[in-house]
């Protein structure tokens, strides 16, 4: 019997033979790897690990991940874990979402899903209590993100109510699927679901457009996991739902308060490709948004009595019909302030557009607002582009965003990711890579968060982007050395929701996962091992790279060029970060990781790790 809160059993495909099986991992993996973030970066490793360095992440041989975690869908708010290694950075990221499908493969007996090969033509992954299936996805494969999820809802709808017509109404299945620039390869796609909701970093909708795989959904009448201690979580959970009623601002606002908060106070925002950070534009506040576009105030995910989401609808004008999610902080800043665009409206569009698409919202934008800057400064051209490509212009960024999804003219180069087409930009151009570089706003390959580090007055400080093993991802920032090992990693391999641990205390949180699962640990073990563990793992595989990219152990934990520019403007002016602070914190995190002084594990800390077996592999990287 699995320990409380876990199916028991993870679904593997094989998408070039069709074949498919159960299979387990000891209650001892579980225990130390926990699932989604923790669990995927064990699986890759055992899996893939000793030939990390020669695998094209785009290739077959690649797996891709879908995971969840003990506290799935019990602590409040649902989510998906989304991995593999990654076109982006060569690493692993944990790429999670809120979603219903991490319900519904539960329910059905799962608690994951590893795809490997690549099908002869498009299909979709159904889930079911009748067993898994591939289904030909033909007739899904060049559709916008919208229509796919339209289309499925409807068909999987159908199709089970043909096999059970003794049921009644069958409610729409939980979905991941992608859009036309996951099909086409656009490395840092995202994979969708819901109608907005993404798993934006690591580029694994470009690993499923790799595989003819258009979507995985799911649909499940059976029961949740059993826990280990069922009296106890319920009067935890009641609790935890009793402090997140509490948290007012996300309640009343979602995310999308910080849009004027963060540029006009914090001084953190990017805007025009991070050239500033700082904007008093009240055209971006929320209450334009809400005044507005705000359609449904109170839009939520299973099991979350947060209430972040707001959906937004254009309901007149050139972009009527346009539907998404408030727009959360991050699309607010990338979708508009990061491309000059100040208008509520159009920043809904563009954000819609991600959404369709299947670029991700934060990524996607980064790579146009890079090519906006470039254009500003003659580097490309309008020949180059074939168009004015000029900030606050949303009908160029909506082209623009279209070519990068299907590759066409210069999308082809820019769907390359944002540190990639600068090396091809500047062999275009006969440029050396520093004159392209030093405009391109990404570490290890990930384009930042929307979170500046200048003003040291946000979320974001010094060394959280550029000592993470997520490369720019903003959710796992590196902080003081635990930060990344007690906040976002576990949330990430528990797994819930960031946002609804906002609230309920650490120590609930904890007691909770003893009381789900029954494993005796602590925080402080967690804290000592288990979170190191998972974050030395990715690092060996971040090291390890390959075989396009390799990232240089002391070069490339670095910030990107522009974070050392002094602010221009603002109650910020003048401020920047502080390059010998950035080294002095980053080599006490090393330490405190049990890393040299180059930032790769010793053979000591494998050992006391319990991975000794990567050994050899880091014992090459320190010669």
């Amino acid at each position: 019997m699995s320990p409380g809160g876990y199916a028991g059993k993870w679904l593997e495909v094989d998408l070039t033979t069709g074949k498919m099986a159960d299979i387990t991992f000891p209650d001892e993996v579980l225990e130390q790897y926990f699932g989604g973030r923790g669990m995927a970066t064990k699986i890759l490793w055992d899996r893939l690990g000793e030939n990390w360095a020669e695998l094209d992440a785009l290739s077959p041989e690649n797996l891709l991940i879908f995971a969840t975690g003990p506290m799935t869908a019990i602590y409040p708010g649902a989510r998906i874990c989304v991995s593999g290694k990654s076109p982006v950075s060569n690493g692993v990221v944990g790429s999670t979402a809120a979603t219903e499908f991490a319900v519904e493969i539960k329910n059905a007996g799962y608690d994951g899903i590893i795809v490997s090969g690549k099908s002869p033509k498009p299909v979709y992954l159904l889930v079911t209590d009748d067993g898994a299936e591939l289904i030909d996805a033909s007739h899904l494969w060049g559709i916008d993100g919208e229509k796919t999820l339209i289309k499925l809802n409807r068909e999987i709808t159908d199709l089970l109510t043909k096999r059970h017509p003794n049921v009644g109404l069958w409610k729409e299945p939980g979905t991941m699927y992608i859009g036309p620039a996951g099909e086409n390869m656009v490395r840092n796609a995202c994979v969708m679901t819901k109608m907005c909701h993404a798993a934006g970093y690591g580029g694994y909708g470009s690993l499923m457009g790799s595989k003819n795989l258009k979507a995985v959904a799911a649909k499940s009448r059976k029961s949740f996991p059993k826990v280990n201690a069922t009296t106890a979580v319920n009067l935890m959970v009641d609790q935890a739902h009793r402090d997140l009623q509490q948290v007012s601002r996300f309640r009343r606002w979602g995310t999308g308060w910080l849009g004027f908060g963060a540029g006009a106070g914090s001084s953190s925002e990017p805007v025009r490709n991070w050239q500033d950070e700082w904007h008093d534009e009240e055209s971006m506040g929320v209450n334009r948004y809400e005044d507005r576009y705000w359609v449904k105030k109170k839009w939520t995910d299973f099991n979350c009595t947060l209430g972040c989401m707001k959906v937004s609808c254009i309901q007149s004008g050139r972009w009527k019909g346009d539907i998404t999610d408030v727009p959360d902080y991050e699309l607010q800043a990338y979708c508009g302030t990061n491309l000059g665009i100040f208008d509520a409206g159009d920043n809904v569009h563009i954000s819609t557009l991600m959404d369709k698409l299947g670029h991700s919202g934060i990524n996607g934008p980064n790579t146009m607002g890079y090519a906006a800057e470039l254009y500003q400064r003659g580097i490309l051209t309008e020949e180059d582009i074939g168009f004015k490509l000029e900030w606050g212009d949303t009908e160029a960024f909506d082209q623009l965003a279209h070519m990068m999804a299907y590759r066409e003219g210069i999308g082809d180069i820019l769907a390359e990711g944002t540190y990639r087409a600068a090396l091809k930009i500047a062999e275009m151009k006969g440029l050396k890579p520093e004159e392209t570089l030093k405009y391109a706003v990404h570490v290890k390959g990930i384009e930042i968060g929307a979170h500046g580090t200048r003003s040291d007055a946000a979320f974001t400080h010094d060394m959280n982007y550029s000592a993470s093993v997520q490369g720019g991802d903003h959710t796992s920032t590196a902080g003081d050395g635990f930060s990344e090992m007690s906040g976002a990693l576990f949330y990430d391999s528990a797994v819930y929701c960031t946002f609804t641990a906002r609230g309920p205390s650490p120590e609930l949180q904890w007691d909770m996962l003893k009381a789900i699962t029954g494993f005796p640990l602590t925080m402080d073990m967690w804290r000592r091992v288990n979170g190191p563990r998972i974050i030395t793992l990715q690092k060996a595989l971040l090291l390890l790279g390959g075989p396009d990219v390799v990232w240089d152990p002391v070069k490339d934990d670095e910030n990107p060029p522009r974070f050392y520019e002094p602010l221009p403007k603002g109650p910020y002016k003048g401020q920047t970060t502080d390059k010998d602070r950035v080294d002095i914190r980053t080599q006490a995190y090393y330490e405190t990781l049990g890393w040299d002084e180059r930032g790769i594990p010793t053979r000591e800390t494998l050992e006391k790790l319990d991975i000794a077996d990567v050994e050899p592999l880091m014992a090459k990287l320190r010669k």
